[in-house]
């Protein structure tokens, strides 16, 4: 129960990183194509409710692979968490962008920097320093989410304190211990 949460929401938030980061900055791009690209699956992600997502990722997803060709549901749950993450990450690190002073671009401009060295050299240290806190929150916010890897038949923390529970009986101490679990992942 416990190492599949961790796993599952450890790898999509290192999975769903660099794919926020890429989207982040196609939302801010002057390019209007690639930046409708990126607004439309962030809306079309966040719009959706994970259950959906995962859904599609372990059902939907095996009708379009060719014939003899089979994805572990496993990988296809942890795809479709990581583009869910993914999409909520964009804003966040987005966020961050937005909160550097237009004058450090400026800055970078009149040095003769290009786009991608300032981007890598100014203006992303600054913006990764400004979001930690919302990437701590969405990591916190993903590992009680992968608690509905449960709707795809893999057992999470939540399903295996409700079999305990209906083995042994004893509900307080059950669930004193579930909420201990879900209070150690939130710090």
């Amino acid at each position: 129960g416990l190492p599949l949460t961790l796993l599952l929401s450890t790898l999509s938030i290192a999975m769903a990183f660099p794919l926020a980061l890429l989207v982040a900055l196609g939302r801010r791009s002057n390019l209007p194509a690639i930046r409708t690209l990126c607004t439309i699956y962030v809306e079309l992600i966040r719009g959706v409710p994970l259950i959906s997502v995962l859904f599609m990722a372990s059902f939907m997803f095996p009708l379009f692979m060719p014939q003899g060709v089979k994805v572990d549901v496993l990988l296809r749950v942890l795809a479709g968490i990581t583009l869910f993450a993914a999409a909520y990450m964009a804003e966040v690190i987005r966020g961050g962008l937005q909160a550097i002073p237009k004058g450090q671009v400026e800055a970078a401009a009149s040095l003769g920097l290009s786009y991608w060295q300032t981007q890598r050299k100014i203006v992303l240290p600054q913006a990764l320093r400004v979001i930690v806190p919302g990437l701590n929150s969405q990591y916190i916010s993903l590992a009680k989410n992968s608690s509905l890897a449960v709707a795809c038949g893999y057992s999470d923390l939540y399903s295996v304190a409700e079999t305990t529970l209906n083995q042994s009986g004893r509900a307080v101490e059950v669930m004193l211990i579930l909420l201990g679990a879900y209070l150690v992942l939130d710090l």
